[in-house]
């Protein structure tokens, strides 16, 4: 795993955690908050797994 992948992963649960935060007090914004902390972190992601992909493609 590279650098984007884990930060990608601690994002989506940064903001899985506010979305629950969110919902159980009834707080829009933060609920609002952990999606797009959710979405950033997929992307997030997709680009380290996109990158990896690039590396184990030149390592054959």
């Amino acid at each position: 795993m590279n650098k984007d992948q884990i930060e990608g992963i601690g994002k989506q649960v940064k903001g899985k955690i506010n979305e629950v935060v969110g919902k159980a007090t009834d707080n829009k914004s933060q609920e609002a908050k952990g999606d797009l902390q959710q979405a950033a972190g997929k992307i997030q992601k997709g680009v380290g797994d996109a990158r990896g992909a690039v590396k184990d493609a030149f390592k054959k």
